[in-house]
């Protein structure tokens, strides 16, 4: 394997790893500020790697190793993506200086990283990654008399991350009264997770639990500055040590890493203004990133607070401002814009269920073709997660009435499937083709009834059609039937005064979905 392709493997397992405990390590973020992005901002810097790996034309190890370096440095979010992108350039440059890579060399390379991560920090403070990146390379070094294998060593330097990750939470005031350990330690460590499973050509393990929050975890100051600054400057003969010192009036936090050609600048200020015209008195400003750390603390909290109430939530998959407000107001955390014809991927699904405060999540796929998705992206995601295969919105709201966020997914996922059996449900829709179902001819541009999925009617009349459906739902007793009018429907009074008349015990509730391409969506219960 080259060494484009070992690093390409490497970066790819670190990534994966950081991305199911991202929520985690975004929840667990109370230092410096509780701004709940650290496992964001770790992911995106390492992402900046891979898509650099991905397009690289390096020739040799030495522009490869420059490429990483630049890739991180450029890519870093947030605090803790600088220090990240210094102990990548630590491990890079070591690692792109030696011979052949054993135990040798991994303790090398770690200690580079540990000297560059503190070299970058005005005043390092125990009990962060800074920490757990020294451990890691102290027990490195105390094994390579041994001269263990490299996949053995790195499971080892996993091993003793987390009881460095762990120790984190008494090493630090504001980690100890929260009862939380330090997220960046918790970021470096699933890299490390997700390198050595690339090592060993193994499965990633089974991620850390999501671990509960007591209320000083959830409940924290705001930082004392609003606004994290983020940007790069590229010049010549750019002097890091003379910004530093303009800088460091305006604020906290500061970071001002890179070379003479170009630097890395993250500051907690309340005047970003400022910052940045210190930057361009000295060159080109590129990649500006102003963010508003009140408002991180105050969703962090609402999302924290919310997973303290709620054991599982919802992620809906739903067309239509309507239907997606009925969702909503039955309890779904997370509504995906998605149905026929458009059908979310399965990586928005993952996305969506990750970004639940609740520890647990049901999918509803609400259409034939997004259960698959449903079911992959179910697999995919770090919490565990209920799909309810319900293949219509109809469905999907029955299974919302008999929702409780207070019990587990599985509790919820058995009452669900139970509702939606007792639910039969109907459409109407306008055929794009012409087509002979179930020996029912479907003629191009006519309307079109299914009900429990049979073809039912066919026909030019809206009502006709409509009404066979309903018909065909209400074969049996039924005591509530629910219209979903779509967007661009006609008008269902003519259709809901024949059924007050025809069936006076039958309570209708009709309702603006908005989905389109069917006129109409109905469920009888």
């Amino acid at each position: 394997m080259s060494d484009l392709e070992q690093a390409r493997a490497l970066a790819h397992g670190a990534l994966a790893s950081l991305e199911r405990s991202r929520q985690r390590i975004d929840d667990l973020n109370v230092y410096p500020v509780p701004d709940g992005d650290t496992g964001t901002n770790l992911a995106l810097t390492a992402r900046a790697v891979v898509e650099a790996l991905e397009t690289t034309r390096a020739e040799d190890r030495a522009a490869l190793v420059r490429e990483v370096s630049r890739a991180a440095l450029m890519g870093a979010r947030g605090n803790s993506g600088v220090i990240l992108s210094q102990i990548v350039r630590g491990a890079a440059e070591a690692l792109g200086n030696a011979e052949e890579v054993d135990a040798a060399t991994i303790a090398q390379a770690l200690r580079a990283a540990s000297d560059a991560a503190y070299r970058a920090v005005r005043r390092p403070v125990e009990g962060t990654m800074l920490t757990v990146v020294r451990a890691l390379a102290e027990e490195a070094e105390a094994r390579v008399s041994a001269a263990p294998p490299v996949p053995e060593l790195l499971t080892a330097l996993v091993s003793h991350g987390e009881e460095a990750v762990a120790r984190t939470q008494e090493q630090l005031d504001v980690l100890r009264e929260a009862g939380v350990v330090d997220a960046g330690g918790a970021g470096l460590l699933e890299i490390v997770r997700g390198i050595a499973a690339a090592v060993s050509g193994e499965e990633l393990p089974e991620a850390p639990p999501s671990a509960g929050f007591a209320v000083e975890a959830i409940h924290q100051e705001l930082s004392r500055y609003r606004y994290c600054t983020v940007f790069v400057l590229e010049g010549d003969e750019l002097d890091a040590t003379a910004l530093e010192a303009e800088l460091e009036p305006l604020g906290d936090s500061l970071l001002v890493v890179g070379d003479r050609s170009a630097l890395k600048v993250h500051v907690h200020t309340d005047d970003p203004g400022a910052a940045l015209s210190a930057g361009a008195a000295r060159g080109v400003l590129e990649g500006i990133e102003i963010a508003n750390m009140h408002r991180q603390t105050e969703q962090r909290e609402e999302r924290l607070l919310h997973a303290a109430e709620n054991a599982t939530d919802v992620v809906a998959v739903v067309a239509g401002a309507g239907n997606r407000t009925i969702f909503e107001s039955l309890g779904a955390a997370r509504v995906v814009e998605g149905g026929q014809s458009m059908n979310p991927s399965t990586a928005e699904l993952v996305a969506a269920v990750e970004a639940l405060a609740a520890p647990e999540a049901i999918l509803l796929p609400n259409n034939s073709n997004v259960i698959l998705a449903a079911e992959q992206a179910a697999r995919a995601a770090e919490k565990p997660v209920e799909v309810v295969p319900t293949d219509s919105i109809p469905a999907g709201i029955a299974a919302m009435v008999v929702f409780d966020g207070a019990r587990p997914a599985a509790e919820n996922a058995a009452a669900m499937r139970e509702a939606i059996e007792a639910v039969a449900t109907g459409e109407v829709t306008i055929a794009s083709r012409d087509a002979v179902l179930n020996g029912l001819a479907v003629r191009k541009g006519n309307y079109f009834g299914l009900a429990g999925g049979d073809p039912v009617a066919e026909g030019r009349s809206f009502e006709e059609v409509a009404r066979a459906v309903v018909e065909r739902l209400l074969a049996e007793p039924r005591e509530v039937l629910t219209l979903l009018r779509g967007a661009d429907a006609p008008e269902l009074g003519p259709l809901v005064a024949e059924l007050a008349a025809q069936h006076p015990e039958l309570e209708v509730d009709v309702q603006d979905g908005g989905q389109p391409h069917y006129p109409l969506l109905v469920s009888a219960e």
